[in-house]
């Protein structure tokens, strides 16, 4: 049964990634049926983003109260509704109408997937989920493509996802009893941790913590209770936490960093180093597989490094991959391979900067526990999901004021400075949970699921 499980929760990261490049691949067909502005795109992701953040924010008190599993099915019921309610939509006023269950589904799943999968699995299988998001997101487009090119209308491919996402609403369902027997499976008081794993006393896990990176990155702090039925902590509680403040805002400018290289490196391509528009919108998507093969990678590099290390790894190479953006503009003319320099540095840039930004979401996630305590990860981990969409909504248009008054050529520098504001806060949120950890007693130890 607990495989089973575990396949389900892989199957929702996939419905998670699922709708998220619908509307981008099939807007330039919507807006003109729907007779609005294509500009009108962002007002409908907007509101999407804010109900997500509304429902990322509120997660924690649900999750108490209703427990991951009915949360998720719930979750993922909603979205399959608003799914469908695109597929009917022949307004745009129908579009916003339905966006609003569309982003309260999605920000509730998403923060309760990732608060149960950092509690009860390995990072490992944290990095992996997360991989799968990102075959979700592929395969979206993938279907309305094939929708659109069969000479379907936009409506047949919200209403495909909708029927797939309808299946997982099902096996969700079904499924609800596995959920609470994990929890109880984990339960402390039985004399267990997740996945049996027997406790240890203060010593004995003092001494793994610090000989086993795995074991150290997943050490939990001692939580007799079920989370259910506890009161949700106010915010102003959480950021007296120590490093609390500092982990939100890693989380707001990891998420600032990707969505701006997503959003704006093709136009970097196409007016600062005069790339051909389709072979650079074909670039961008390196950026992405780079993202989902780095995070497969990065699940097995987990056995042997930290959470810890993963991230620092990847920032590391994504500074690699943003260096790699400024000889690519002045390598003009010159040809490699059979290539334009430029484009060579392009590919590698890209693919770099995705390998490199892969471990460090996951990562941050799966290491909440160990950072602040089991009884504080539910808490944490929906306001960090709440600054990840702050931070992909709020930032990413800084740029292109940035880049309509100064140019696009601006791209790398602003790269960079996100990167080391997004470096200098995860360096001071390990040095105040460093601190922090030193006062705390009795500690536990999750082995691997």
């Amino acid at each position: 049964m607990f495989s089973f499980l575990l396949l389900i929760i892989y199957l929702s990261f996939i419905s998670l990634g699922l709708p998220d490049a619908l509307l981008g691949s099939a807007w330039p067909i919507m807006h003109e049926e729907l007779k609005v502005p294509l500009s009108y795109s962002g007002s409908v992701y907007m509101l999407i983003s804010c109900c997500t953040i509304l429902s990322s924010l509120k997660s924690e008190s649900l999750n108490r109260r209703f427990g991951t599993g009915k949360i998720t099915a719930f979750s993922v019921l909603l979205t399959a509704l608003a799914i469908f309610g695109f597929s009917m939509s022949r307004s745009f006023y129908m579009l916003l109408l339905f966006a609003i269950p569309y982003g309260l589904g999605a920000g509730s799943v998403d923060a309760a997937l990732n608060h149960y999968v950092a509690l009860h699995y390995s990072s490992r299988h944290m990095n992996w989920l997360h991989c799968m998001w990102g075959i979700g997101a592929s395969i979206g487009p993938y279907i309305m493509g094939f929708v659109l090119q069969r000479g379907f209308s936009w409506s047949k491919g919200y209403l495909l996802i909708g029927i797939l996402q309808s299946g997982l609403t099902f096996l969700l369902f079904l499924s609800l009893g596995l959920w609470k027997e994990k929890e109880d499976a984990n339960g402390l008081a039985k004399g267990e941790l997740h996945d049996g794993a027997e406790v240890h006393s203060e010593v004995e896990t003092k001494e793994r913590a610090e000989t086993t990176p795995e074991a150290k990155t997943n050490s939990l702090m001692m939580d007799t209770e079920s989370e259910e039925g506890k009161k949700a902590m106010s915010f102003r509680e959480i950021l007296r936490i120590p490093g609390a403040k500092e982990c939100i805002a890693s989380f707001f400018f990891y998420c600032a960093i990707e969505q701006t290289i997503g959003l704006w490196s093709g136009s970097f391509m196409v007016y600062s180093l005069r790339i051909d528009a389709k072979l650079a919108a074909s670039f961008v998507a390196l950026f992405y597989f780079g993202i989902t093969f780095g995070r497969f990678l990065a699940g097995i590099f987990s056995a042997k490094w930290k959470d810890e290390e993963l991230i620092l790894g990847g920032i590391a190479i994504l500074f690699l991959g943003i260096a790699l953006l400024f000889p690519a503009g002045l390598s003009s003319g010159k040809q490699l391979f059979g290539m334009e320099l430029r484009q060579v540095f392009v590919i590698l840039s890209l693919l770099f900067m995705g390998l490199g930004c892969a471990p460090i979401y996951p990562a941050i996630i799966h290491s909440t526990p160990y950072n602040f305590g089991a009884e504080n990860t539910s808490a944490l981990i929906g306001k960090q999901m709440a600054s990840a969409y702050i931070g992909s909504l709020s930032l990413p248009p800084v740029f292109g004021v940035l880049a309509k008054n100064f140019g696009t050529g601006l791209f790398p520098f602003y790269a960079v400075v996100l990167g080391i504001a997004m470096l200098y806060m995860y360096k001071q949120l390990l040095k105040k949970t460093k601190e922090a950890k030193r006062k705390r007693k009795k500690p536990i130890v999750s082995d691997e699921a």
